[in-house]
């Protein structure tokens, strides 16, 4: 675990801070290309961007509050305003109702741009997951495999060996966005394919890797996220046969 990068006097630099924040340069540089092969604004990259990462902080602290309560009920300053406790499928909802009013203020294509964004929210989560797996948080379970790793700071701590789900998320997601890009987008003949196609990946994907997560467990045994991510899968699902549109040419 390197939670804390580097100190320079009193400052100190966090590693899932760092991480998240090379996460959203890195989308903006991506998504700033795209828009120029549209010939839109260019200010519109910049705006996405920023108001994403402001929507996507509210939502997935909120989310974690809702999750939370009790904790919050205790200390309802320190859970606000602390670092931790950001919830993906929160940024996820909060995140996409800020680009949406993003893109209706420059009377944008939203479903065009859903195509691009959809898959470069799986550069910003791979280095979100990253930054996750420094700073010891959302491991998982106890396993004896070679590559089994040990969180003895964590929270909660895992003094023994565990899953390192989020090397195992990173891995996935920079590998989907590179079938999402360079496969499958270019051979979609409507507009909303692609980003459905992300999100029936990332509600099974996240699915998947709750089983061997530490995380609280609900009705059917399944963890709020898993319930979620059902949600995610049918939307997904929704889009792909329903919403999405031709093409123009």
């Amino acid at each position: 675990m390197y939670p804390e990068l580097i100190h320079i006097g009193p400052v100190t630099i966090y590693t899932y801070g760092t991480m998240m924040a090379i996460g959203f340069i890195v989308s903006y540089l991506l998504l700033q290309a795209e828009s120029k092969k549209l010939g839109d604004h260019p200010n519109l990259a910049s705006d996405i961007v920023f108001w994403a990462a402001v929507g996507g902080i509210a939502g997935s602290k909120l989310l974690s509050i809702l999750e939370n309560i009790p904790d919050f009920l205790v200390d309802p300053i320190g859970m606000i305003f602390s670092g931790s406790g950001l919830v993906f499928h929160g940024g996820l909802i909060g995140g996409t109702i800020a680009v949406i009013l993003v893109l209706r203020k420059y009377r944008k294509s939203i479903g065009v741009y859903a195509d691009i964004i959809g898959p470069l929210l799986l550069v910003g989560q791979g280095f979100g997951r990253i930054g996750c797996f420094f700073a010891g948080c959302c491991h998982g379970k106890a396993c004896d495999l070679p590559w089994a790793i040990t969180f003895p700071h964590a929270t909660p701590p895992a003094d023994y060996p565990v899953h390192p789900t989020q090397l195992y998320e990173a891995f996935l997601n920079f590998g989907f966005f590179f079938i999402l890009t360079k496969v499958i987008r270019p051979r979609t003949t409507k507009v909303g394919h692609t980003m459905a196609i992300y999100l029936m990946f990332a509600g099974v994907e996240r699915f998947l890797i709750e089983f061997i997560r530490v995380n609280p467990r609900g009705w059917l045994n399944l963890s709020s996220a898993q319930f979620t991510s059902i949600g995610l899968f049918c939307a997904g699902l929704v889009v792909f046969f329903f919403l999405s549109k031709p093409k123009k040419k």
